[in-house]
């Protein structure tokens, strides 16, 4: 098995899925060191949903990339370590935060498309958008095939809650906290789809569904609650979370929160996670976090010469081809110095 499964953090639990279909569910979840024993149940009932999110994974890793390619920080995972990224998740931080956020919310963002799409014996469209119903243009019928999100965010909190509630520590209230405000940032956008019926197509008849916007709207969402995440501290119950600063606001559900500094990223730190910026690219004109001062941390960048390939001359020929020539030219790229 990838080493990835050994790993004691949660993200194992999906890496898991990719090897569903070439190992018995059964002999795969009882040998997956670290699941508790609901993990294990669930895993051995619904072997074809473990399927789906381990093969939706790529999705949120991606996204979670995208939103941090010009930082730091970039989400970049660890292919020979033994989780997806490193011991990065053995912190509190920030960032950890996030990354438990949006893998809770790509789990039910794939888990809702694979039961709309048949994919699953277990689900299918949401069965209670039937009869009709009224928005503010009017009313309509339900009709064509809602996206049963509801059934995604239970499952998704019954299996990927389940270790977190059996510790109950500082750490698990963090992971639950932000693995809630991930499920909800999914549901966040649901929208209204609707196809008119009607002489000349004049709508007097609709028939609408409800259905998940693109998982970017998502990420986008989770980026913003990451920059307003809070730091916070467990209560005297030991129940819930005040804020760590007295100027911090309290938390909310849909608001991202962290018990730890986050590193400075900037140079190779084992302990942390950190993998450094050695060798990242930056933009030397740039003042913003992608810029060479803040990229390299003052360390400094070379300067190489490379040939860039790119399309260009694009002509438009009736009907229906565009063509184009292939323009080379020398461009300069900027890369960090390494730590010295």
């Amino acid at each position: 098995w990838n080493r990835w499964c050994c790993s004691p953090s949660r993200p194992r639990v999906l890496l898991l899925c990719r090897y569903m279909g070439t190992l018995g569910s059964q002999v795969m979840c009882d040998n997956i060191p670290g699941l508790v024993n609901k993990q294990r149940q669930l895993c051995r009932q619904h072997p074809q949903v473990m399927q789906a999110i381990g093969a939706g994974m790529k999705d949120w890793i991606t996204e979670c990339q995208h939103q941090f390619h010009s930082h730091r920080w970039n989400c970049n995972t660890m292919t020979r370590d033994h989780n997806l990224f490193g011991r990065l998740l053995l912190r509190s931080s920030r960032e950890v935060a996030f990354v438990y956020a949006v893998s809770s919310a790509g789990v039910v963002y794939t888990l809702a498309r694979a039961c709309s799409q048949g994919e699953l014996d277990s689900c299918s469209c949401d069965p209670s958008k039937k009869g009709s119903s009224r928005d503010s243009r009017g009313s309509f019928a339900w009709g064509g095939c809602s996206d049963h999100v509801e059934h995604a965010m239970r499952f998704s909190q019954t299996f990927v809650d389940a270790k977190e509630r059996k510790e109950r520590d500082a750490r698990a209230l963090m992971n639950l906290h932000n693995n809630r405000a991930g499920r909800k940032a999914v549901k966040r956008f649901m929208n209204l789809e609707c196809k008119c019926h009607g002489v000349s197509g004049s709508c007097s008849v609709r028939t609408c569904w409800l259905a998940m916007a693109d998982f970017r709207r998502t990420g986008d969402h989770l980026r913003k609650r990451y920059n307003a995440a809070v730091q916070v501290a467990v209560n005297q119950y030991g129940t819930g979370f005040t804020a760590a600063h007295a100027h911090f606001k309290r938390p909310s559900k849909n608001d991202l929160v962290y018990l730890e500094d986050s590193p400075d990223y900037c140079i190779r730190d084992h302990e942390s996670g950190s993998v450094g910026t050695g060798g990242r690219l930056c933009n030397r004109t740039s003042r913003g976090v992608d810029g060479c001062e803040v990229m390299c941390c003052g360390r400094g960048y070379d300067t190489s010469r490379v040939s860039q390939t790119t399309k260009c001359e694009c002509k438009f020929h009736w009907c229906c081809a565009v063509h184009c020539r292939d323009c080379h030219q020398q461009v300069d790229v900027y890369t960090c110095k390494g730590q010295r």
